[in-house]
C-alpha cells in the first residue's frame, strides 16, 4: 500500500497517469493497477478521471494530506530509530488542553520521566490553541475533530460524551427514559466551542440536530458544570474521560449508555506535531508512552463500562 500511496502522491502533482509511468519508468497500465488496488482499499474513489487530467475527488482532497503524512512517518521513522538505540535525551515541549492535561497528561509525563531520566519536559497546561511552529512545541495533544493541516496526528483515544445525573436529581425530577425527555429537564449546558461540538445530538434524535434543552447554568467552564451536576442542579452532557470518576463513586448517574451520538465524524482525542523536527524521536516516543497509558478502550471508558456491568448485576 504505501508504493501505491507514493503513487497517488505523484499523481497529484502532475494530474496525468502517462507521466507518473515515464517517471517510474513502467507501464501506464501498472501505474492505472496500482491506483485502483488503492481506491479499492480504502473503499472510495480518489480521482475523477478524463482524458485529459486526473482531478481529486472530494475523498481524494481528504485523504491527500494524510497520504503525505504516512510517508513522512516513514521517513522521520527510518531517520530516528538510531536516535532510539541509545538512551533518549533533551527537551521535549509539550501542550495539553486544561481539564485532560491535568487528570491524564501529567500523570503520564512523570512516568514517561521514571522511564527516561535524561529527558526534559517543559509542559504547558492550557486551552489555547498554540501554534506549533512559531512557538517551537513537539507535541499538542488536542480533543474534537481536527482541521486539515500538515500536522502529523495520532489518535491516542476516542472521546465519547455521556449524559448524567446525580441520583438526588433524578429522585426529585424523574429519570429521563429517551434523550426527547431532555427537554423537559434542566440541562446545564457549555458554552465554548470546543465543548458544544456534538452536544445534546443522538442518533436518531430530532434529525441528528442538537436537542433545544434548556437549563439555568450556562458556564464556559466544564468542570463548574460537572461539580453543579454532582450537587444536584441539573443533567450535564460531558466527555466521558471528564466524568468518570464521578460515574465510578456513584455521585453520577450515565442515562443513555447505549445511545449513541448522533455526528458523523466523531471527535477523538490526538497528539499532533510539526513534521521534519529534529526532536521527532523524542516525540514519537512519548506519543506511543500515551498511548500505552491510555489504552484501548481507554481506560476511563473502560471503567464507566465496569461501572456499567455491576450496575446491572444489582
Amino acid at each position: 500500500m504505501l508504493d501505491a500511496i507514493r503513487i497517488f502522491l505523484a499523481i497529484t502533482e502532475t494530474g496525468n497517469l502517462s507521466q507518473v509511468a515515464r517517471q517510474e519508468d513502467t507501464a501506464v497500465s501498472s501505474i492505472s493497477r496500482k491506483l485502483d488496488s488503492l481506491e479499492a482499499d480504502l473503499g472510495f474513489k480518489l480521482f475523477n478521471r478524463s482524458s485529459r487530467r486526473m482531478m481529486l475527488t472530494d475523498a481524494g482532497e481528504q485523504f491527500l494530506p494524510r497520504a503525505k503524512n504516512i510517508l513522512l512517518e516513514l521517513d522521520e521513522a527510518k531517520h530516528d530509530m538510531s536516535a532510539l538505540s541509545s538512551d533518549p535525551k533533551g527537551l521535549l515541549s509539550i501542550t495539553a488542553p486544561s481539564s485532560f492535561g491535568r487528570l491524564y497528561v501529567a500523570p503520564a509525563v512523570t512516568r514517561f520521566m521514571q522511564r527516561y531520566p535524561q529527558i526534559e519536559i517543559d509542559l504547558h497546561i492550557g486551552d489555547e490553541i498554540i501554534d506549533l511552529s512559531a512557538r517551537r512545541i513537539d507535541i499538542a495533544v488536542r480533543i474534537g475533530v481536527l482541521p486539515d493541516s500538515n500536522l502529523v496526528a495520532t489518535q491516542l483515544a476516542p472521546c465519547k460524551r455521556l449524559v448524567c445525573a446525580s441520583p438526588a436529581y433524578l429522585h426529585k425530577f424523574g429519570r429521563p427514559k429517551t434523550p426527547e425527555d431532555l427537554l423537559e429537564h434542566n440541562c446545564l449546558n457549555a458554552t465554548n466551542s470546543q465543548s458544544v461540538y456534538g452536544l445534546w445530538s443522538f442518533a436518531g434524535v430530532n434529525k441528528g440536530l442538537p436537542l433545544p434543552v434548556k437549563g439555568t447554568l450556562k458556564s464556559n467552564d466544564t468542570y463548574s458544570l460537572l461539580r453543579a451536576a454532582v450537587e444536584g442542579i441539573g443533567i450535564i452532557h460531558l466527555a466521558s474521560w471528564l466524568v468518570k470518576d464521578m460515574i465510578v463513586s456513584g455521585e453520577l448517574v450515565v442515562l443513555f449508555p447505549d445511545n449513541p451520538p448522533a455526528t458523523k465524524i466523531e471527535p477523538a482525542i490526538h497528539a499532533v506535531r510539526m513534521p521534519g523536527r529534529s526532536h521527532a524521536a523524542k516525540a514519537q516516543l512519548f506519543i506511543e508512552h500515551l498511548r500505552s497509558e491510555f489504552g484501548a478502550p481507554a481506560y476511563w471508558d473502560q471503567a464507566i463500562e465496569d461501572k456499567q456491568k455491576i450496575l446491572q448485576q444489582q
